[in-house]
């Protein structure tokens, strides 16, 4: 399966989120997934690419072109795709994969999350979608989730169509026996 991972592009984070993340990369390459991501060599982006890398697994980078400057990009990519636009760019990386993972990030990662969620609970997908919780990075996130649900800006089943975990193993654990559930709408 080839998994799409949204994260960081900054290298100024904690290590603790390098290391879980590079983890994650390494674990998927064990257990002979493949990676597509947005290109970058840096922050979470670059650390998931260098454990898939290290691991010799497939990585699928995909990038607009005004990325390519020196040393944004992961250079050790099997297939790179360059876009002409960021919203291509995400379109190409949802084509290309099976299941989603988000990893901390900032406004970029936010935006890839609530694009693929939306995307999903408009039907348009079924694959999974695993927030990777580092650390409880994501605890607020999660609260806002549901208390837009408690207050009736989204439906209860929105909580269903994606998955928090903050284990590697259990993440691919998830993923593995994930049931694509295609065209599923739900009710607004």
């Amino acid at each position: 399966m080839n998994i799409c991972v949204y994260g960081s592009s900054s290298d100024d984070i904690d290590k603790k989120y390098i290391e879980a993340t590079e983890r994650l990369g390494e674990l998927m390459a064990e257990h002979g997934h493949g990676l597509v991501f947005g290109g970058g060599a840096r922050g979470l982006m670059g650390a998931v690419a260098r454990g898939v890398a290290g691991k010799n697994g497939s990585i699928i980078g995909v990038a607009p072109g005004f990325f390519n400057v020196d040393g944004v990009l992961f250079d050790k990519c099997t297939e790179f795709i360059t876009t002409d636009t960021m919203r291509e760019r995400k379109a190409v990386m949802e084509d290309r994969a099976d299941a989603f993972i988000v990893t901390p990030g900032g406004m970029g990662t936010f935006e890839e999350f609530f694009e693929i969620l939306t995307l999903k609970e408009l039907g348009r997908h079924g694959k999974a979608i695993v927030i990777f919780n580092i650390d409880g990075y994501y605890d607020k996130l999660i609260q806002m989730l549901d208390e837009s649900v408690e207050k009736k800006f989204m439906v209860p089943a929105i909580r269903e169509i994606y998955t928090v975990l903050d284990d590697e193993e259990e993440i691919l654990k998830y993923l593995e026996g994930y049931k694509t559930e295609v065209g599923r709408v739900f009710k607004f």
